[in-house]
């Protein structure tokens, strides 16, 4: 059984661009794909570390027990090829038998219930072990490849975390000398991974190795490229002049504008692909803010959803992937495919709407916003294109964070994304200040759907609660984002629908 239940350069750069088409070839000669980020590496430990950056490495050194299929969401096969849940807080694992560390050594189900029991140890203090503390207990070898967890509580998002928190370690790799090394594989861990780490300079470079014995039949394939060099380059100056000159072969989350213009050139391709990043409107339906405001009345947050040209403004400021989206949820997500309410782009609609809500001459409100101010100025100039006269208040998020708690935003334009969990229990959840909805048999629902073990039960929950919030206009879904990557054209690099980079999927074109 497996249930199938993330500024253009300075001129002088230009100059350099006849040096790319050589060295293009160069690096498919001797098979390295050179990478640059922003960021500074120098954690290799995913344990204690966040930033997508880490999450890429980790990609290519770890290996968890299942994988996400980006396509959908859905739980993969990966370390463990078969889970059973045996009762609400029980959970039976069964693992391949034919996976080997980097240092050649198997891995058994003892690494598995070492790897969980240590990072939720008190010593830890890992960010995995955080992450999981919330259901995990404790784990048990059964078999060489069988280990069972105990639970502290049901929870089905425990296959969510297998799948993308805590990489599997050896057996003693942060204790061996009888007391806790939080920083024992900070430099590099021997890991699982199709990459193995060949040398480290923290804040400088990277090199990874195809690890030549990583298992067949997994989640991430075969890598056809044999070395990966990864450089922190702070300055994305310096990272698109590397490019142009063919000292770097891939770049992301380039500015769009930049990315656009460079990828005109004959040696540099723009790719654009999705993000995870959706964007949104929260709105104080439940009348938190303001119990008698315009915002409590449904025929008003309707007007709202029709007078927002989503698409128009996913298009003309963000562009590539960018689309609008219909629904509580990013469209890569397990189960964002129920049917919801739409609410197409019709200033006439929303006019109409606010006349009979009583509304005609239209109403004063108050629109936050912490980051994207375009867009912010976008949606507030099609506010009051139907005669709401929204104010925009473009303020830090730690402003924004103490004012929602404090209940003092009627409506807030907000983005959730990147690589946490879903957004439906974080804002509609009943403890939490982002949820201006007043539905208490919504956030019900909402903990109903996270506690159910029967995988078509919590499809239904899931479907009645994206159907509930659409339909209540609780929040206006606004668009996905998108990310833009500059490569070297002989660089084939597919882009995933969840948005994810994942370079083990990288190869030259032949």
């Amino acid at each position: 059984m497996f249930i199938q239940a993330a500024r253009l350069v300075a001129v002088g750069a230009f100059a350099a661009a006849h040096f790319c088409a050589s060295a293009a070839y160069a690096d498919k000669a001797d098979d390295t794909l050179r990478v640059a980020f922003t960021e500074d590496i120098i954690n290799l430990d995913y344990n204690y570390t966040t930033k997508r950056e880490y999450i890429i490495i980790s990609e290519l050194v770890d290996e968890t027990l299942l994988a996400i299929n980006p396509a959908d969401g859905s739980y993969l096969p990966a370390l463990a090829t078969r889970y059973e849940q045996i009762d609400p807080v029980t959970m039976d694992l069964t693992l391949r038998d034919d996976v080997s560390f980097h240092d050649g050594t198997a891995m058994t189900a003892e690494d598995v219930a070492y790897s969980y029991n240590i990072m939720t140890s008190e010593d830890a203090q890992s960010l995995s072990g955080g992450r999981i503390a919330v259901w995990f207990d404790s784990a048990e070898v059964l078999e060489p490849h069988k280990v069972r967890f105990h639970f502290k509580t049901q929870y089905p998002l425990a296959l969510q975390d297998m799948a993308i928190r805590v990489p599997i370690r050896k057996s003693g790799t942060y204790d061996a000398n009888g007391t806790f090394d939080p920083n024992a594989v900070s430099g590099g861990p021997v890991g699982l991974g199709p990459y193995k780490i060949a040398s480290f300079e923290p804040g400088s470079d990277l090199v990874l190795e195809r690890f030549d014995d990583y298992y067949s039949g997994g989640p991430k394939g075969d890598p056809a490229i044999s070395k990966i060099v990864i450089r922190s380059l702070p300055d994305e100056g310096t990272q698109q002049a590397e490019l142009i000159s063919g000292g770097i072969d891939w770049i992301y989350g380039v500015q769009r504008d930049i990315a656009e213009s460079l990828g005109q050139m004959p040696n540099v391709a723009h790719l654009s692909g999705p993000d995870r990043r959706i964007g949104f409107l929260i709105l104080d339906a439940g009348g938190l803010v303001n119990p008698d405001g315009p915002l409590t009345d449904l025929k008003v947050r309707r007007a709202m959803a029709h007078a927002i040209d989503r698409a128009g403004i996913a298009e003309a400021l963000i562009g590539g992937a960018a689309a609008r989206i219909e629904g509580a949820c990013h469209p890569s997500e397990l189960g964002c495919n129920h049917p919801v309410s739409v609410y197409d782009y019709d200033p006439e609609k929303a006019r109409a709407l606010l006349a009979e809500a009583g509304y005609g001459d239209g109403f004063e409100t108050e629109i936050w916003a912490y980051r994207d101010k375009p867009m912010s100025e976008a949606i507030v100039s099609d506010l009051q294109a139907v005669g709401i006269n929204a104010k925009l208040r473009q303020v830090k998020l730690d402003s924004l964070n103490v004012a929602r708690a404090n209940r003092q935003i009627l409506s807030y334009f907000g983005t959730w994304g990147g690589d946490t969990a879903p957004p439906i229990r974080q804002h509609f959840d009943a403890d939490s200040d982002r949820n201006l909805s007043g539905d208490a048999e919504l956030a019900q629902m909402v903990t109903d759907a996270y506690t159910e073990l029967d995988s078509e039960r919590q499809a239904e929950l899931f479907a009645a609660i994206h159907a509930r919030i659409t339909d209540q206009v609780y929040w206006v879904p606004l668009w996905s984002y998108s990310v833009n990557y500059l490569t070297d054209p002989d660089l084939v690099f597919p882009l995933d629908d969840d948005g994810f980079p994942r370079l083990y999927k990288a190869s030259w074109k032949q």
